[in-house]
């Protein structure tokens, strides 16, 4: 293929600094203090009837932190917030994510189906959060902990997607058999890790596929990526590498993408295969 550049691309570059508090987590945070001081409870008085601690519901009305799912369920009863922090939630978690993944986990949330080939690693959408968090804590440049736990909550939040219900999203994970032979963390996270593949390949809407080593040479080896369709029927892909990235919706660039795919699906083990070469690594662990 040519050479696509930046704009013609849609989304390209590489993560930058996230050094400024997210516009959703203001937003957020504004919310609250104003549906607090409306009825008439101090910081301390929210901080106990949703069971936080006075820093955190300050730091959640400053922007300074996200609100959580929990948080926000809390504060909507005690606030009698009317459903306007809840619409909100989907925003503050898609702000922990890294910047330069942001606009991409927008279109998902968006789409109607979502094929995916990973290569090197469990993909993020059925990870466990022992997985997530020890890949995390071995980025580089180090991350320090409290971005560490954002993002791995920001990921585990992406989760709710396998089971969103209106419109349901359809899933295909096609993964190299290295990947899950990788042990992340340690025997007991991986163990759980594969335990959770199961889970999801059990779902209606996901289909599990491993692509055996015993493949040799094919054409997903040229790195992972990810396609998506819309509701009105558009077409995305997504690929990145040590953090550049690139969305692309060109219609003959896009079908080259999936013509690609059609082709390791052939090639993978079939959903019930794949799910017999998990159990046995299981078994092996």
């Amino acid at each position: 293929m040519g050479r696509t550049t930046q704009r013609e691309c849609g989304t390209a570059g590489r993560r930058g600094p996230d050094k400024e508090r997210p516009a959703a987590w203001s937003a957020y945070g504004k919310l609250v203090r104003l549906f607090r001081e409306r009825a008439g409870l101090t910081q301390q008085a929210l901080a106990d009837a949703i069971g936080y601690s006075t820093e955190q519901v300050a730091s959640v009305e400053q922007g300074r932190r996200p609100a959580k799912a929990v948080f926000t369920e809390a504060a909507e009863r005690v606030l009698d917030a009317g459903g306007a922090l809840r619409v909100l939630q989907p925003d503050v978690d898609r702000a922990r994510l890294p910047l330069f993944f942001q606009d991409f986990a927008l279109l998902e949330a968006e789409a109607v189906s979502r094929f995916s080939y990973d290569p090197m690693l469990v993909p993020g959408l059925l990870q466990t959060e022992a997985y997530a968090q020890a890949l995390l804590e071995a980025h580089f440049p180090p991350l320090d902990a409290e971005t560490v736990e954002q993002r791995v909550a920001a990921r585990m939040a992406r989760q709710s997607l396998l089971n969103r219900r209106n419109p349901p999203l359809v899933f295909v994970f096609i993964v190299e058999e290295s990947a899950i032979r990788r042990v992340i963390g340690n025997i007991a996270v991986m163990r759980q890790q594969l335990a959770r593949l199961l889970e999801c390949s059990a779902m209606r809407n996901v289909e599990l596929q491993i692509m055996p080593t015993t493949r040799g040479a094919h054409s997903g080896l040229n790195g992972p990526m990810v396609l998506l369709q819309s509701t009105d029927r558009k077409q995305h892909v997504y690929v990145e590498a040590q953090d550049i990235v690139s969305v692309r919706s060109d219609r003959h660039e896009v079908s080259e993408f999936w013509l690609r795919y059609g082709t390791l699906r052939t090639q993978a083990l079939s959903t019930e295969e794949s799910s017999c070469l998990i159990e046995r690594m299981v078994g092996e662990l």
